[in-house]
């Protein structure tokens, strides 16, 4: 198969658009490549294909819209940056952690790291340095730092660049409340859950 261009990630100039108007780029079957998407990709820098239902007909060349479920990108969105204000904070209370893991879901998002006692004594500190940062309401900064290998990062005035190619928000008061929860998930593993305590109308 020859390679194709690359899809255009309209997901990062515009985090916020919930419909585009594109193109499929070519089709291989039941998989389908676009010109352009706003479906975020879980592909580590690989090339984007959605697999569609047999049948579907398209060919390249034809135009499509694609549309997301904007109130659940939203929530995704929130969440997600609500686990990057935890994790760093996290890292400035605990210099020598390791994060093993981490998952963002539509109801909480998750981070997972190596320590050998419970964090649960650390919850109210972190939650109080998420929330100051939170209620700064201020500017999030997100950008390419080598666009040629798709590596972007992100930036608040707390923290130097922070590596990350996800979808971010504008500011940080968009995240909200949040509640923080400890689990142990094994020797010398810990667990903090990120909720939203409250629904937030999005823009």
């Amino acid at each position: 198969m020859t390679p194709a261009r690359s899809t255009h990630k309209v997901f990062w100039q515009d985090p916020y658009l919930s419909r585009l108007e594109t193109r499929i780029a070519r089709t291989d079957g039941n998989d389908v490549t676009l010109d352009a998407t706003v479906f975020y990709a879980l592909s580590g820098g690989q090339e984007i294909v959605y697999s569609l239902a047999a049948g579907h007909g398209l060919q390249a060349g034809d135009a499509v819209v694609v549309v997301i479920d904007w109130d659940r990108r939203y929530r995704l969105m929130r969440l997600h940056f609500a686990a990057e204000i935890v994790l760093e904070v996290v890292y400035r209370e605990l210099p020598s952690v390791r994060k093993i893991g981490a998952h963002i879901a539509a109801d909480k998002a998750r981070i997972d790291v190596e320590w050998p006692v419970s964090v649960a004594p650390l919850l109210p500190a972190l939650y109080e340095q998420a929330m100051a940062i939170v209620r700064s309401d201020q500017p999030i900064q997100s950008a390419f730092s080598d666009e040629a290998n798709d590596r972007r990062f992100w930036k608040i005035r707390e923290f130097a660049e922070v590596p990350c190619g996800g979808t971010h928000l504008r500011r940080t008061g968009e995240v909200g409340a949040i509640a923080l929860r400890r689990r142990n998930i094994g020797k010398g593993k810990e667990r903090i859950e990120i909720a939203l305590e409250r629904s937030v109308t999005a823009p």
